[in-house]
């Protein structure tokens, strides 16, 4: 089926162009297409933005396992509504994805129920390194150092060395110094204020683990990326990146502050923890000089049940984790319109860059040849984010009641369209991603 988007403002890698983009199947076959080129439907896009689809390379979509708090057929509808056209999920589902045999399990259950296309993280163990080894149809390593239990924690030293050194995928960390993080919870043992989750998963146990994983990629020359940093001293280190290391950002670490906590209790709880307002404005300005490159939600829902408990670190309290993922775009295009940042940018830390880090083929950018994951967005439009309206299974947001302008109005899936108007095609199925390892990652092919 050929599609012909008529007088978008396209964003195109060299910038917004007013054009027409000729779909045909699966790909995009023409960015400057003639007005009146032959298609099977003609889309008039005047006074909208054809921008590449969403690619959210951290997310917690909880099956299997967990799905009483998320299944990949809820989640991926909220990714076609909130123009999300790719993601990649991490692997701390029940049973954990750490071995070769639960990837392809997963891989191919999303065939199954996943409305847009997907991609799973091998998770790193104590003792998984023949799996990590063996594995190939994934974005990469999931390590995390702190914030987890189970085989899942990584934090012996001798473990670490291995992982970088006899594995060639690429790398990614939670960073939380666990020692840190044990202490500090020994010493506000028995509280009840969610304020101290911040106190407990503090600055420096933040800064002790990125730093310990830069030691570790340096030593190693072996390509790493930081998740969801969340202070500005973090953003300050990662600036050294000598061609191997790239960073990403959360919505909740750049709009989210300590003094929330006031006003959105456990809502808001989550590893790595929020931290001060001044921790926002440095975190806003490397992702605007480039010091972090990637936007991604770490879409972790539970239910409003789960998160209304009372707020007690390691003794069965309320989860750390919010949704996202359905929000995130919408969240920038309303920045864009508040003049923080560009359109342009936006497209870089949620679509190109995204793809670069992870290897990703034919995905984040429109470009002849490339997938046909696209998102017609109306800057103009302005509407209010409702728990009642969520498509995530938790059906909550954190951002409840705020009024956004800017927000996606069609979402297509390699020329299938998933979404248009509030409206979501069930029928449609994504993709596995493909990945092209050998390429080299951000740093080797543009930045």
């Amino acid at each position: 089926m050929k599609i012909l988007i008529q007088d978008a403002t396209v964003a195109l890698p060299t910038g917004l162009v007013q054009t027409n983009i000729l779909v045909d199947g699966e790909r995009i076959a023409a960015v400057d297409a003639a007005a009146h080129a032959a298609a099977d439907e003609v889309i008039s896009a005047r006074g909208l933005h054809l921008l590449p689809g969403v690619i959210d390379d951290q997310v917690h979509f909880r099956e299997p396992g967990l799905t009483h708090k998320e299944d990949l057929t809820t989640a991926s509808r909220a990714c076609a509504k909130g123009g999300v056209t790719t993601y990649l999920e991490m692997p701390n589902t029940n049973p954990t994805t750490t071995t070769v045999e639960r990837l392809h399990e997963k891989l191919a259950l999303a065939a199954t129920k996943s409305l847009v296309n997907f991609g799973f993280y091998i998770g790193a163990t104590p003792g998984n390194l023949e799996e990590l080894t063996a594995a190939t149809r994934t974005p990469g390593i999931k390590i995390f150092i702190g914030s987890s239990t189970g085989d899942l924690l990584v934090d012996e030293q001798a473990a670490l060395e291995a992982i970088f050194a006899e594995t060639t995928l690429p790398i990614c960390a939670h960073c939380e110094d666990e020692a840190t993080v044990r202490a500090n919870a020994a010493r506000l043992a028995g509280t009840h204020d969610v304020a101290d989750h911040s106190r407990i998963r503090d600055h420096a146990a933040a800064m002790i683990a990125t730093r310990r994983s830069l030691d570790l990629a340096f030593r190693h020359q072996h390509r790493f990326h930081v998740l969801h940093v969340s202070t500005g001293d973090e953003a300050d280190v990662v600036a050294d990146h000598r061609g191997l290391i790239t960073a990403e950002v959360c919505p909740h670490h750049l709009f989210f502050s300590i003094d929330d906590y006031a006003r959105l209790g456990t809502l808001v709880q989550m590893n790595p923890s929020l931290k001060t307002t001044d921790d926002n404005r440095r975190l806003w300005q490397a992702l605007l000089d480039g010091r972090i490159q990637v936007i991604a939600t770490d879409h972790a829902p539970h239910t409003w049940e789960e998160k209304q408990q009372p707020y007690s670190p390691g003794h069965g309290g309320s989860p750390s984790g919010l949704p996202a993922v359905e929000n995130s775009l919408a969240l920038m295009l309303n920045e864009v319109n508040r003049g923080r940042c560009t359109l342009p940018q936006v497209v870089h830390w949620m679509c190109d860059a995204p793809a670069r880090v992870w290897d990703l083929v034919g995905k984040g950018r429109i470009e002849v040849g490339y997938d046909a994951d696209l998102v017609l967005v109306d800057l103009a439009k302005t509407a209010t984010i409702r728990h009642a309206e969520q498509e995530t299974k938790c059906r909550w947001s954190p951002w409840d009641g705020t009024a956004l302008t800017g927000w996606p109005v069609r979402t297509w899936v390699l020329g299938q369209e998933v979404f248009r108007d509030g409206k979501i095609d069930d029928t449609i199925r994504g993709r596995e991603a493909i990945y092209d390892h050998v390429r080299g990652g951000y740093w080797k092919t543009g930045d």
